[in-house]
């Protein structure tokens, strides 16, 4: 594993460092778009006094800080680069391909190299019908074994979202809400469900992690909503979320495509909102994951 010589002299120093995923980069927004939020996640970080080190595996590597030129790259949509899980690490190592990061693999990785802090936008979770297909994101797995807080905007609403609260519960996983008593979904404010813990400053949110991580029990989730000038009005997703579940049962689509399929339908039928939403939660969420990320330096 790499790692830029501005994340090792952080770390070495003990200064705040925040991990940055890449699927965001690579595979969820389009062209153009993607390299203007890399940097404006990478801004932001760093304007609330932290280092960003924005993940991915290239030419087999893990790369743990990204340079201008691999940020490129990544949000090159000819560069062909995988999304690689946690499982996918070791094959992609091997045989020396390149590859986008997933919460699952950013958070291992970010783990590996001794950074504790790591924002991103929505939290893989358990899918609708899972009872029958098993489909179950292995990001919760990751995160119960790995001392990594995840700041997110919760679970994306087109997961099960009470039982992947129940999910976490059974893997010990702390949930806390930011400045909020129900927990996030993503394009939207609030959920039906609670959530289990609120914390309403960074200060706040930085003691329960290193009270947590010093037991060594694994990560803990900090569920940051959407900003409120950014949330995706409610009619509209309702309306979107049916008519992707239906597009669903029309194309027969399983396992691993549900979600891109889902998420490219509220882009396109949304004429933007979604990717507008999308951008300024991940946003809001590196800006607090860097907060906490001081606090918890300090």
């Amino acid at each position: 594993m790499r790692l830029s010589a501005e994340v090792s002299s952080a770390l070495d120093a003990g200064r705040a460092v925040v991990a940055l995923e890449s699927t965001i980069l690579a595979h969820g927004l389009p062209p153009g778009r993607n390299r203007t939020v890399a940097a404006r996640l990478e801004d932001v970080v760093r304007a609330a006094g932290a280092v960003p080190a924005t993940i991915a595996v290239l030419r087999g590597e893990p790369v743990v800080g990204l340079t201008g030129a691999e940020l490129d790259r990544v949000c090159d949509p000819d560069a062909g680069l995988v999304k690689l899980s946690r499982r996918d690490l070791a094959p992609a190592a091997a045989l020396g391909r390149d590859g986008a990061t997933t919460v699952a693999a950013t958070a291992a990785l970010a783990a590996r190299a001794g950074i504790r802090v790591f924002a991103t936008g929505g939290l893989g979770g358990v899918h609708r019908g899972a009872a029958s297909s098993f489909d179950v994101s292995a990001d919760l797995d990751v995160l119960a074994g790995t001392p990594v807080l995840v700041v997110c905007s919760g679970v994306k609403s087109v997961l099960d979202i009470g039982a992947t609260l129940e999910a976490l519960e059974t893997r010990s996983v702390p949930v806390l809400g930011f400045g909020t008593d129900a927990f996030p979904a993503f394009y939207l404010r609030e959920s039906p469900y609670p959530a289990p813990w609120r914390v309403d400053t960074a200060e706040q949110a930085a003691a329960v992690t290193r009270a947590h991580l010093a037991g060594g029990t694994g990560g803990l989730l900090l569920a940051n909503p959407v900003p409120v000038g950014a949330e995706m009005p409610r009619e509209l997703h309702d309306r979107l979320l049916a008519d992707g579940l239906a597009l669903l049962a029309d194309r027969a689509v399983t396992g691993k495509d549900v979600t891109p399929v889902l998420l490219e339908h509220f882009h396109t039928a949304s004429a933007g909102v979604s990717l507008d939403t999308n951008e300024e939660l991940v946003v809001a969420n590196a800006t607090l994951a860097a907060a906490v990320a001081v606090a918890l330096a300090g």
